[in-house]
């Protein structure tokens, strides 16, 4: 044979090879999945080289032994030798001893063993071919396998991160619409980039959906555009928190709101956003009146128990000196008796109305302890109307009842309560000026199971707004003078609170009142510590 002839026979022999080589490169660049690729890498090895098999042994994802990957349409390996793989890979070699035509090459990358490319010759060809081949495939798998699995475990870390980064999110937007207040932010051009659930609830409520993204003012329409954009201005430009209390009868009702606009720093460095907050104090500025209101009540009545029980004393020397008097009008002659009669009559008449407002004082502060027994509300209330309907002002008042069945009992002081329910009434009828319509109401609190409900509701004139966080403090009356000393409710007021109830008043000028006694049921009380 020729050296030309020769040089062709072995051209010959290495275009297999070469055509292995060029398909192994073309699948590497080819971007398709790791699986994909590998299963087409030993494919065309096995093909252009005439292998019996060839296939790939790469570790699981959970790390629980190896998988092999094999050309498209081979069958996959018994499982038993895919136990031996773990062996194989243990051994230090680069190409592992193996039997005949058999052919283990370990891809190896920074000193560590990331999988292993495994073949076997045909009878009667000589493995040498192959070997060479599949080393140089070996060398350059290695690499291309260490950098997939790098960017796989960057994806999953990508992807776990991203799933993180959304599970908080929905966890911090869950807990602001968790939040029992109104919530928005708005950006530096004043549109809404946060609107929590809060404001999307009752009638004048707002969908997120409706609100991102637009201006502010479209948004919330009912408010002064000047005035709006004004505070959050001062925000930006401050960068204080501003807080301020309005007043709204947007929903048919006078609530009480708290809105307070604080400056957020979206880079820590300038103002890029504002969040409002409003907040519904309505029922905290209701108990804030009445902490207010209690003790305002002790103060006032510590201070009318010392002084009554000091004007008491001159008082009944007036009395005795005005009494020995009228005994010794009959020494006078007629004409100036009739006219000291007269003076005198007036001197114990006031001397007696006197009297009656230190009583009440003193009732009002310090209440006497009277005996408490287990008494129906509606006997209570039925005692209270039999006295009040023998009044004369009573006459042209329409009385309705609303008295449910089966009240449960209350704890109380009967008699006491008579006096506070008159009390209530005759107020009532005041302020009908003797004719209109009093409803008379009893049955469970609705929002409390525990507690029994007494409503007395009027068609009179109305308290004023103004009025009516004073109407419980002493010696307030909206009555004209001489009609009424301005203790009544007061009284009303401490032997409520002396049976652990509370007074609620209701009432818009014009359209008459509402006060509703609120008492503890018999069982509930005697249950407490």
């Amino acid at each position: 044979m020729t050296d030309a002839e020769s040089v062709s026979a072995t051209e010959q022999e290495a275009m297999p090879a070469l055509d292995a080589l060029a398909e192994v490169s073309s699948y590497l660049q080819a971007g398709l999945g790791s699986d994909e690729v590998l299963s087409g890498v030993v494919g065309v090895v096995r093909r252009n080289l005439d292998l019996e098999y060839c296939r790939i042994w790469i570790q699981r994802r959970e790390g629980s032994g190896y998988r092999a990957i094999v050309p498209a349409g081979d069958e996959l390996p018994a499982p038993e030798i895919a136990s031996e793989v773990g062996r194989w890979l243990s051994e230090e070699a680069t190409e592992k001893e193996a039997e005949g035509q058999e052919i283990r090459f370990t891809l190896f990358h920074d000193r560590e063993a990331i999988g292993l490319l495994e073949a076997k010759a045909r009878e009667g060809l000589s493995p040498v071919l192959a070997r060479r081949v599949l080393g140089i495939v070996a060398n350059v798998l290695a690499p291309w396998l260490s950098s997939i699995e790098l960017s796989e475990d960057l994806a999953t870390e990508v992807a776990y991160r991203t799933r993180e980064m959304e599970a908080q999110r929905r966890f911090m937007v869950r807990i602001i619409d968790s939040l029992p207040l109104g919530l928005y932010v708005i950006d530096r051009d004043y549109r809404i980039q946060a609107w929590n659930h809060t404001r999307e609830m009752g009638s004048l409520g707002i969908s997120r959906d409706d609100a991102l993204g637009r201006e502010v003012f479209d948004v919330l329409s009912r408010q002064p555009r000047d005035l709006l954009q004004e505070e959050f201005d001062n925000v930006f430009a401050t960068g204080r928190m501003e807080q301020m209390e309005i007043g709204s009868t947007a929903t048919g009702e006078l609530r009480h709101y708290r809105i307070s606009k604080i400056p957020m720093r979206l880079h820590d460095d300038e103002i890029t956003h504002v969040i409002t907050i409003g907040e519904d104090i309505t029922e905290w500025r209701s108990i804030q009146q009445q902490v207010s209101q209690t003790e305002k009540l002790t103060a006032v009545g510590q201070l009318a128990a010392g002084v009554m029980h000091e004007i008491n004393n001159p008082l009944a020397t007036i009395g005795a000196c005005n009494e020995a008097l009228i005994s010794r009008l009959s020494e006078l002659p007629p004409a100036p008796r009739a006219t000291f009669d007269e003076y005198l009559r007036i001197v114990e008449s006031e001397l007696t109305r006197c009297q009656a407002i230190i009583d009440g004082l003193l009732d009002f502060s310090s209440p006497k302890a009277q005996a408490k027994q287990s008494a129906a509300m509606n006997s209570i209330v039925e005692d209270a109307l039999f006295l009040i309907k023998h009044h004369d002002r009573f006459r042209r008042i329409k009385l309705v009842r609303h008295l449910a069945e089966s009240v449960p009992d209350v704890l109380v002081n009967t008699q006491q309560f008579i006096q506070v329910f008159l009390a209530l009434m005759m107020n009532a009828i005041d302020s009908m000026e003797g004719e209109g319509t009093l409803t008379v109401t009893t049955g469970m609190n609705p929002d409390r199971s525990d507690e029994v409900m007494v409503e007395f509701a009027d068609t009179g004139v109305g308290i004023d707004s103004k009025d009516l966080p004073k109407i419980f403090e002493p010696f307030f009356t909206t009555k004209a003078p001489g009609r009424g000393t301005g203790l009544g409710l007061s009284i009303c007021y401490g032997i409520v609170q002396q049976h652990h109830g509370r007074i609620v008043v209701d009432s818009q000028f014009g359209h008459g009142s509402s006060f509703r006694v609120f008492l503890p049921i018999a069982e509930s009380l005697a249950e407490r510590p």
